[in-house]
């Protein structure tokens, strides 16, 4: 029987390396769950106050409509991703996507999604050393942070 497996996905190439790792190195009965956590500026595309200059107005305007064009780019990358587990003898059956608004931030939020599953796939994204060091990436926060679930990370 297949495991479970939890993807922290998004469009970045890092994360279809991590989809193609998982077609490549687990059996196709394995259930794959694709989870994607997008911030949530929702607030920042409603806000509407006379007291906004006109500059943030525009800035505003413009952020919302980098943040369609973002969830467009996750919602391709899914399909490219789905087509990929099932070009590999994953069953459509076997393969579900979750989207969430961060709720307590990203690393936080995956932790909490794999207490569910078997197996938590990361890519390990290129932030440089300097930065990692100081401020922590995702992924060492999602490994410090996870108890009870093997963790595959994908380079």
């Amino acid at each position: 029987m297949g495991k479970k497996l939890l993807i922290a996905f998004d469009d970045s190439e890092n994360a279809m390396r991590a989809v193609e790792s998982v077609a490549m190195s687990f059996a196709p009965d394995s259930h794959v769950t694709l989870f994607h956590v997008a911030q949530d500026s929702s607030a920042l595309c409603r806000m509407n106050s006379p007291e906004l200059t006109p500059l943030f107005k525009h800035e505003q305007s413009e952020f919302c409509t980098l943040e369609d064009k973002k969830h467009d780019l996750v919602e391709n990358a899914l399909k490219d991703a789905m087509k990929l587990l099932a070009g590999m003898g994953f069953s459509e059956n076997n393969i579900t996507f979750k989207h969430e608004k961060t709720r307590h931030g990203v690393a936080r939020d995956i932790i909490n999604e794999a207490e569910n599953y078997d197996i938590l796939v990361l890519g390990k994204r290129g932030i440089s050393g300097i930065r990692e060091f100081l401020f922590g990436g995702t992924t060492q926060k999602v490994i410090n942070g996870v108890d009870n679930v093997s963790v595959f990370i994908v380079n």
